[in-house]
């Protein structure tokens, strides 16, 4: 399965920042949205960072309180590792399990497109294992 397929599947809705605004503001959109990641734009719409759970929380522990009032700029993830709609979901685990992450934002002909969890990544994983016990299943039986 490939990125663009899991994309077509889950939608391509990415909630986006810019560097501004406070860990506060990030922590409470990630708390309201369910959600684990933010990807940050420049004022290009350019990707220019993303900011995670734990890098907040990295922040937090560094900081104490005074961290929620510093712009996510501070503590977001600035090499922004992504991927492509070309890529596989097996190319995306290596390169999750690699870096030690579970978010990759999407980019296709410099544009975001998507963002894939590592929940996404399990879940097709499973919907194909599914699949060739059910092709294996009708084989058999046929």
């Amino acid at each position: 399965m490939s990125v663009s397929e899991i994309l077509a599947s889950k939608g391509r809705d990415v909630f986006t920042t810019n560097a501004d605004m406070t860990i506060q503001e990030i922590s409470n959109v990630l708390t309201t949205k369910k959600i684990g990641a933010t990807v940050v734009l420049d004022k290009s719409g350019h990707v220019c960072g993303i900011a995670s759970e734990r890098d907040i929380v990295r922040e937090v522990a560094k900081s104490g309180a005074d961290a929620l009032v510093k712009p996510i700029s501070a503590c977001m993830t600035q090499k922004v590792i992504s991927c492509d709609e070309t890529e596989t979901v097996d190319n995306l685990m290596e390169k999750m399990t690699k870096g030690r992450f579970r978010h990759l934002p999407v980019i296709s002909d410099g544009k975001l497109t998507g963002i894939i969890s590592i929940g996404d990544v399990i879940k097709s994983k499973i919907q194909k294992a599914e699949q060739e016990a059910e092709e294996m299943k009708r084989y058999i039986a046929g």
